[in-house]
């Protein structure tokens, strides 16, 4: 059965459930098949394609784009998301940014996706003698837009994602002079350089370059004959580019974005088969093909440096693999780049889960490229959690192929990110180094635990609003509180907003864990507590509730509550306040912290950052 006819089976009274299904949808191409997709999707009950994280998406514009709520919902299924889509009505953006009481504005949207096109922002009748006023006019109508999604951010915890707008070459040509051609083109790149500078200066807005997206997509922007009879301003083809590319935007935001490059290496960072052709043999330099494969390991060692860890699993000698690694003189990536390797000459998927076990990290956040057919139908078929890239044909394609995907776009980068290869290595010692011991109170003594808790302040915010985003088994509400609404308690008397960071014998982990509280005069409620999968077990998480309960103490409280509500993902979390001695009242977890209670272990040492604290 194709998957139409799976689909449309979805969509009867009492279907089947189909979860095999999500997978089975990158096999449609053709854009009517994906809208036609889209379209019965939006009739099936998510329950019936497996388990999936819940998005509300709100669609507003300029112009009619009527195929992007459905090539959307594809895009976010296909990603584990399931959308529940708002679209508004025909050039109704500003009503929508500016109405408390607007249909958008009730939805309440998680995203809001505001499509723009030329002609909003071009005057009527410009005069293409005079630039100057064409410039004028468009800075203006970029102002009221800034200003309509400001006053919309400041009302809604809403996340807002603008874009670039291309210039109709029917407006370019439409100036004969090629200075005058040169005048427009700057003009529009000044508003194309304000619209991406929003992101930059409003937290809760983000920006797509949509233009530098369609320089590769074989389409027209728009179909002049559906511009003026619909008002359509792009073609099915620029829908299907924005869609894809706002999808991977809200994987970002939801925190899902894939945490590991697993990389195989005959042919795949190198040319040729090393076990054959010798180290010396191996294709990999200045000339093609191996400056291919040359340019495939520095658009990893990038990854790399951007936070995304690197691992090895490969079907050859460890020796010869450590030769080449170590000595061969045109290599860019070293063994310093590489978090965790499986090079031996066990099945792939049996290594890929060895190595998810190593890093502690899901299945779910591992991408596997390599170019064989039979290791990645094998990974494919055995851990369907895992995203395969198949790097068949021309090498000079390989990185795009891994690229094409975004499988890796988050929304910001901290520096914990850029120094995650050293963080995940030294997990791996911290593993060998346990199994010295007889006893876990003693390796954990062993390890002198240092827990820093402080106010969150500028530099950490983004970092602690990642760590809500991403964080789904030490989370104890199972979702994340909004950027805006982190940073309005960080800076409210009324609440209090900590990060911490853990370091032990073995280096520095960064920031790891954060918690919101809400600070009244009889209790205080942590409304919420996440941490890092990384730590768990080490009595870091009774440490921060120790500190929180000696400050809400000092502060005159007499009993700290904490919130918690169960997920599929967050068991690991379940069993934490009730083992701090928290007791479960009216649905809400209680702990008196008079006389103060000692909940933090022996093994931990507290470091509280004073510059700060208000105690």
């Amino acid at each position: 059965m194709d998957v139409l006819a799976r689909i449309r089976q979805l969509t009867k009274p009492g279907a089947a459930a189909d979860p095999a299904l999500l997978a089975d949808l990158a096999s449609l191409t053709d854009l009517p098949a994906l809208l036609e997709a889209g379209r019965l999707l939006a009739k099936v009950p998510a329950s019936l394609l497996g388990k999936l994280k819940p998005l509300r998406v709100a669609i507003t514009g300029t112009f009619t784009a009527s195929g992007v709520a459905p090539l959307l919902r594809v895009a976010l299924l296909g990603k584990g998301i399931a959308p529940e889509i708002h679209v508004s009505g025909f050039d109704q953006l500003a009503v929508d940014l500016s109405s408390p009481s607007s249909p958008l504005a009730e939805f309440d949207p998680q995203v809001t996706l505001c499509l723009l096109h030329d002609d909003w922002f071009v005057p009527r009748d410009w005069d293409p003698a005079d630039p100057e006023g064409f410039s004028g006019a468009v800075r203006s109508r970029w102002s009221m837009f800034d200003n309509l999604v400001g006053g919309f951010t400041e009302r809604s915890g809403s996340a807002v994602l603008v874009h670039t707008v291309p210039l109709s070459p029917i407006e370019i040509r439409g100036v004969v002079a090629f200075d005058g051609r040169a005048a427009l083109g700057r003009a529009w790149r000044d508003l194309n350089s304000d619209l991406l500078g929003m992101a930059l200066r409003r937290d809760q807005v983000h920006a797509l370059d949509l233009e530098a997206y369609l320089v590769d997509a074989p389409a027209r922007l728009r179909d002049e004959r559906l511009y003026r009879f619909a008002s359509a301003a792009w073609t099915p083809e620029v829908e299907h580019v924005y869609a894809a590319e706002a999808a991977n935007f809200c994987r970002a935001f939801m925190g899902m974005a894939k945490k590991v490059l697993v990389l195989d290496l005959d042919n795949t960072l190198w040319g040729g088969v090393v076990g054959d052709d010798g180290p010396s043999g191996i294709q990999i330099g200045p000339m093609y093909p191996g400056n291919a494969f040359r340019e495939m390991q520095r658009r990893a060692v990038s990854l790399r440096r951007q936070g995304v860890v690197l691992a090895l699993c490969s079907k050859n000698e460890a020796a010869i693999v450590d030769q080449v690694l170590n000595e061969h003189p045109d290599l860019v990536i070293r063994p310093a780049d590489i978090a965790a390797r499986a090079v031996n000459w066990q099945p792939k998927d049996q290594n890929i889960r060895a190595l998810a076990a190593q890093l502690n990290l899901g299945l779910d956040s591992f991408v596997f490229a390599d170019d064989s057919t039979f290791e990645t139908e094998l990974v494919r078929g055995s851990i369907p959690e895992v995203t395969v890239v198949h790097l068949n044909g021309d090498p000079a394609d390989h990185v795009a192929a891994v690229q094409r995907a975004g499988s890796f776009d988050v929304l910001t980068t901290t520096a914990t990110d850029r120094s995650r290869t050293e963080l995940y290595k030294a997990r791996a010692e911290r593993t060998s180094f346990a199994e010295s011991f007889g006893t876990v109170d003693d390796y954990l003594r062993s390890l002198e635990i240092t827990v820093t808790v402080r106010e969150a302040d500028e530099f950490s915010l983004p970092r602690l609003v990642q760590l809500g985003q991403r964080t789904n088994q030490f989370n104890m509400i199972g979702r994340s509180h909004p950027e805006a609404r982190t940073r309005e308690m960080a800076a409210s008397d009324d609440c209090l907003v900590l990060v911490f960071e853990v370091a032990d014998r073995f280096g520095a982990q960064g920031i790891v864990g954060g918690v919101w509280v809400s600070r009244r005069d009889d209790h205080w409620l942590i409304e919420n507590f996440v941490m890092s999968c990384r730590v768990f077990t080490r009595g870091v998480e009774h440490t921060v509730v120790q500190h929180i309960v000696d400050r809400a103490a000092s502060a005159g409280a007499s009993r700290l509550e904490a919130d918690f509500a169960a997920t599929d993902r967050n068991k690991a979390a379940a069993a934490f306040y009730p083992e701090a001695g928290f007791s479960l009242t009216d649905g809400r977890y209680t702990l008196p912290v008079v006389p103060r209670p000692q909940i933090s272990p022996d093994w931990t040492t507290l470091v509280v950052d004073m510059e700060h604290a208000d105690v």
